[in-house]
């Protein structure tokens, strides 16, 4: 059994995650900002007879990053697994000029990023391993209209986590999963008109994220001294 923690583990690929990896045996620690999503989500780990623990989560607070990190210590022992999954993605063009939108991007999908490297690098430390998987995008490959700074962030959280794997001890697994167009609530925070329309057509066909659920569970499954260090999920139609 890992302890495994989660953010963003209150709807879509972290929601999942946790499913899944409670399924397997795993105990995870959810972290999100909707306290009421996560307590729901932990009875129904425990309802099929998982385990988890739950405690509200602002990634782009440093100190409740490591609060979170800290408190899952002290709980258990150890943190083996860290899943950086938190996300937003406000989409729009960059003429439309929506900086407060970029600002949000930037401070959870990089910032909180690094919150949680900071966290829990160095308990990583001192258990002598861990491994850290960061949920990136198919934006950290490629950039399209509307998703400049949403692509820039997930190009950067790509970098981050790549930059970890070659700093940190060889014990220390680290892991980008970078999922294609996926089931979740990243498209309900999208504000202008056009980026919106443009969405609907580009998310005709989903992945369920339970699929990217299966990437997190075989990256972290892998014996010792493996280190999956990318994959990319993306469904069949996705170009």
């Amino acid at each position: 059994m890992k302890i495994v923690l989660v953010t963003g583990a209150g709807s879509g690929i972290g929601r999942a995650t946790a499913l899944r990896l409670a399924r397997e045996g795993h105990h995870v620690v959810l972290g999100a900002r909707r306290e009421d999503r996560l307590t729901a989500l932990a009875k129904e780990i425990h309802d099929a007879g998982g385990t988890a623990d739950v405690r509200r989560l602002d990634v782009t607070d440093r100190a409740d990053v490591t609060a979170f990190a800290d408190a899952a210590v002290e709980a258990h022992g150890r943190i083996d697994v860290f899943v950086s999954n938190a996300g937003v993605m406000p989409l729009s063009r960059l003429d439309s000029l929506h900086i407060d939108e970029w600002d949000r991007m930037i401070d959870v999908n990089v910032r909180g990023l690094l919150h949680g490297i900071a966290a829990v690098l160095p308990h990583f430390r001192r258990h002598g391993g861990g491994h850290f998987v960061t949920i990136a995008s198919t934006g950290a490959h490629e950039v399209v209209p509307t998703a400049a700074v949403y692509c820039g962030t997930k190009y950067a959280a790509r970098a981050i986590t790549e930059g970890l794997r070659l700093e940190a001890d060889p014990r220390i697994r680290v892991t980008t999963i970078c999922p294609g167009v996926t089931e979740s609530e990243l498209a309900d925070t999208i504000t202008d008109p056009g980026a919106q329309e443009a969405m609907r057509a580009y998310r005709a066909v989903t992945l369920p994220a339970d699929a990217i659920a299966g990437a997190v569970s075989y990256a972290i499954g892998q014996p010792e001294g493996v280190d999956v260090n990318e994959i990319v999920v993306r469904p069949t139609t996705q170009r």
